[in-house]
């Protein structure tokens, strides 16, 4: 059975038991779903998506007016659904016209940060919200484009720099889960050039245990707050 594009996305970015078993990067997905699934309903208005890929989160957003879409340059997304385009300098949209922007799992693929989150000041809303997921703890990826790993002091500081105020800050898997999620991207790495039949073989056996190995251990060891995937952030545009 032919698996359509919109099944693959699904597979990858929304928790199911299909992705237990055969999706490398479940713990990590999971996580941050639940994250942006428990936020979503926090924005309202037209809403921004940077970098928005085949918007998987777009359902989440409920409550927003309009969903919009805009890739950034310095991404090697495949496909995309993007309305819109990023050129590293400036955002194609007046002053003021998005309530809502959201930035999942981007910031690190942009070398300017400071550009960029200005950028983002200027084209929202007073009062409006950013909602940003950026990793703490993964390994290079989308090479030759990624630039930056942000701990919750470093991103906190980078955006209160650029004009925002900082509502709330989580963390995605703070728990061994972290460890368990590690293994299978090295996994996913080393096989990536392997035969497929044989890499199908090795994922068969190995990433559902470990998947759920991690997400077991992760239910009942303690939390660990300093190792942890990613920080999830809503910020608020400071009035000025």
């Amino acid at each position: 059975m032919m698996i359509t594009r919109q099944k693959l996305t699904n597979i990858l970015f929304k928790p199911s038991l299909i992705g237990i078993i055969i999706n490398p990067f479940y713990i990590a997905r999971s996580n941050l779903y639940k994250h942006i699934k428990r936020h979503a309903l926090k924005f309202s208005g037209n809403l921004i998506d940077i970098g928005c890929g085949d918007k998987p989160y777009e359902y989440l957003f409920r409550n927003v007016t309009k969903y919009e879409g805009l890739e950034i340059s310095s991404t090697v997304h495949t496909s995309t659904k993007a309305e819109f385009s990023y050129d590293g300098r400036t955002l194609p949209f007046d002053k003021e016209t998005y309530e809502s922007i959201f930035l999942s799992e981007v910031l690190e693929h942009v070398f300017n940060p400071d550009e960029l989150l200005k950028e983002i000041n200027r084209v929202m809303t007073p009062n409006g919200k950013l909602f940003i997921t950026v990793p703490f703890i993964w390994d290079e990826h989308e090479q030759p484009y990624d630039y930056a790993r942000y701990s919750s002091f470093g991103i906190h500081h980078l955006l209160k720099k650029n004009g925002f105020e900082i509502e709330l800050s989580e963390k995605s898997c703070s728990n061994i889960g972290v460890l368990f999620q590690l293994l299978n991207g090295y996994l996913y790495k080393i096989t990536y050039s392997w035969n497929i039949v044989f890499r199908s073989a090795i994922f068969a056996l190995l990433c559902f245990p470990i998947n759920l190995i991690g997400l077991i251990l992760g239910f009942i060891l303690p939390n660990n707050n300093d190792l942890y995937l990613d920080n999830i952030i809503i910020a608020i545009k400071r009035n000025t």
